[in-house]
Parts: structure tokens; sequence; C-alpha cells
């Protein structure tokens, strides 16, 4: 009976109610877009970036990181790896030799990152394969190159012709070799695209004189949930004299201090989009009390308890907030739901931005139901605290006084 006269009590002003759910709908519309935008959009940043460079925990000699030499190798131990790989949610390893040179083709040079991988192992993981934009992907035992497109277009190459790679190898030891480019590749990383160079494993070690080393080991997760229990689990199984794990937030801490800093702006405009709305329908409340004071003295004089009058306000404010979060849903998740299958590819200004940046030009959607699930208690949050006011009114209420309004 409470239910159905609350329902009732909230049509009788269809202005008022329709009003105040709409200030929540397009509080709940704008908050649920602007968040899954910003989280879809950096997700996508950091996941290209961490899985095509340096995976979501990497594996490395102590004291690489800081000082990048190909000095700071480690043997590679196969049985390691197949240890590592037992630990739950750990989806693959990557192996990888990377250091610098100076990439030639006729007058043409720049300098350079080579990366050496083992093929099948990388395409498992990383999906290298797929972006090759032209030409062939490298095999197993290949003796080619291949190269980002920015590169290629830098030096002025095609398939088949040859790069020149220069530079120091192991303890000094001069690093030269010549590669045939197999293919030209364009990453989700502009970075990647204008200085890399992929050689297979076997052919990096030999050109810098590594025999059976690397300089890291990738480790490419799942999810990345629980990263700091995972590398717990790693460390165990490490020397920690010879070995330093570190997580991606730790090797690309520029990264994450930027994604750190747009979310908390985003939290400022958040709060002020809530509080504007907060107000709005608090003002709504007070007036809707105002209004109804008459009444409800009047119902109080007839015998009615203020306690189930207060649970009648009390369920009429959900209700109307109740209708906010279920139209506020009801739009934009199919909104939601198209962009995060279809991207919004940048261009202009706004696309030469993110490019400088070294992020792939692309805007994503984010369907994770989280942040879905906290705009939803902020609102409830709102209301309650709205509804405190008639409550802690009809507390006070004087049948006698309010009957003479």
């Amino acid at each position: 009976m409470i239910l159905t006269v609350a329902w009732r009590n909230i049509w009788r002003n269809k202005r008022r109610t329709l009003i105040t759910a709409a200030s929540i709908f397009f509080a709940l519309f704008f908050a649920l877009m602007m968040r899954s935008l910003q989280i879809g959009t950096f997700d996508k940043i950091a996941n290209d970036i961490v899985s095509s460079y340096t995976g979501h925990i990497q594996i490395h000699q102590e004291g690489y990181w800081d000082n990048q030499s190909i000095n700071n190798v480690f043997d590679r131990d196969e049985k390691l790896e197949q240890e590592i790989l037992k630990v739950k949610n750990i989806k693959a390893i990557v192996p990888r030799l990377e250091s610098f040179a100076l990439a030639s083709t006729g007058e043409n040079t720049k300098g350079c990152r080579v990366s050496g991988i083992i093929p099948d192992v990388e395409n498992k993981t990383t999906k290298l394969k797929n972006t090759v934009v032209e030409g062939n992907y490298l095999t197993n035992n290949d003796q080619g190159a291949i190269i980002g497109d920015g590169l290629a277009k830098y030096l002025n190459i095609s398939i088949g012709d040859t790069i020149v790679l220069i530079g120091q190898g192991y303890h000094a030891y001069s690093a030269a070799g010549k590669y045939a480019v197999r293919g030209i590749v364009h990453t989700s990383s502009p970075e990647l695209n204008n200085n890399i160079v992929y050689l297979t494993l076997s052919n990096t070690q030999e050109l810098y004189s590594t025999e059976n080393r690397l300089t890291a080991i990738s480790i490419i997760l799942n999810d990345n949930g629980d990263i700091t229990k995972i590398k717990k689990k790693i460390l165990k199984l490490l020397d920690e004299n010879i070995y330093e794990v570190m997580a991606w937030d730790e090797l690309l801490f520029e990264l994450k201090q930027l994604i750190d800093s747009k979310q908390d702006s985003s939290t400022i405009m958040l709060g002020l989009l809530y509080m504007i709305v907060g107000f709005g329908v608090f003002g709504t409340i007070v007036m809707m009390t105002s209004e109804r004071w008459r009444e409800f003295g009047l119902l109080v004089s007839i015998g009615m308890k203020k306690i189930k009058l207060m649970l009648i306000v009390f369920i009429e404010t959900l209700l109307i907030g109740f209708l906010g979060i279920v139209f506020g849903f009801a739009i934009s998740l199919p909104i939601i739901f198209h962009f995060n299958k279809n991207h919004i590819n940048l261009t202009g200004d706004a696309a030469k931005a993110y490019t400088d940046l070294g992020f792939d030009p692309v805007m994503v959607f984010s369907n994770n139901p989280d942040f879905m699930i906290s705009q939803i208690y902020i609102v409830i949050f709102i209301v309650l605290i709205s509804v405190l006011y008639p409550i802690l009114k009809l507390t006070r209420l004087k049948p006698a006084e309010a009957l003479k309004k």
C-alpha cells in the first residue's frame, strides 16, 4: 500500500517529478559517457604499450632499467621460464634482447631500437604479425628484418631493400650487420613505428655478441587486476641479487602519472557535475516539502503515524532517483557498447596531439561494469542525503501549525 501511495504521489505533479528525474538522468548520462571514454581510451593506450613493449611485468638484470646497456644482460634459463609460466594468471612470457643501433641505407641514417624476438612467441602474445602492412612476417630462422613504417619512410626503403645496423655489442664488441627488409609494420604506438627494427632473437644475439643472453623477459597477464600479487610470486622464484622485477606502472612511470592526472581531473569534473545535480535535487525536495506541508499536517491529524509518512516520502524520493537511473542507463549503454566495438578515429589537430605524445589517435569507450556501478552508488547517495531534509522536518511537524499554512 505504501509503495502504491508513493508511486501515485510522485505523479500528482508530473512536471516536478520529470524535472528531478531528468536532472539525475543527465548527470548519470554525462558521467557514464565521460568515465567510459576516459577509462577506455587510457586502458587502450596502456594495454597497447604494455603488450607491444614492456609487458605487464618485466624481469631484467638488477639495474638494467636505469642503465639500458647491452652489457646489462643475463643468461637465458628456459627451465626458469617454465616455472614462471606455472604462476596463475600468467598468459605468456616473451624473451627479448633489445638495444640501440644506427640504421642506414644509402645516404639516410637514423637511430633505432633493435628488438630481438622469437617470432612465433611474439605473435602469440602481442599479435605482431597482424601489424604487418606490407611484406611478410618473420619466421623463426629468418635472416631478415621487419621495421616500423615511420622508419621505412624516413630511410626511403621498401620490401627487399637492405638495411645496415651499426652499434656497440657486448663488452665493447663491434656490432654490424646487413638485413633484407621482409616486412613493414604499423603498430599502435607511433613512437615504435618511427624507430623499431625487429630481428629474430638468434640474429640479435649474433649481432651484439651476447651468446644465449637476454635483456628482459616480458610477462603478459590474462588480466592486470592482481599484478602486485603475481609480482611477489615471481620474485620468490628468482635471485633478487641478480634479477629485478618491475610492473608496467613502474616501467612507464610518466604514462602512469599522465593517466592518474587525467583521472583526477575527471573526478573533479564529475564532482562538480554531481554537486550541481545534488543541489537541484535537494532544491526540488525542499520545494516539494514546502508545498505539501499542509497535506502532511492533515494526514498526521487524522491519525497517520509520522514514521509511516516519513517512509512514504523516502520511497517517493527513491522512486524518482530510480527513474533517473533507469533512463540514464537505457540511453547511455547502447552508445557505450557501440563505441566500444567501433572506435572513434581522430583526425586533424586532435590526431596530431595524440601522435605527438606517442599514442594511437583513437578514442575507445570502456564497458567495464565497475565504474558504472560506482555511478549508481553516487546517485543513490545524493538521493539519500537529499531525503534527510523532509524526514528531519517531519520529526518536528505540528499538525495544528501545519494546517494554518
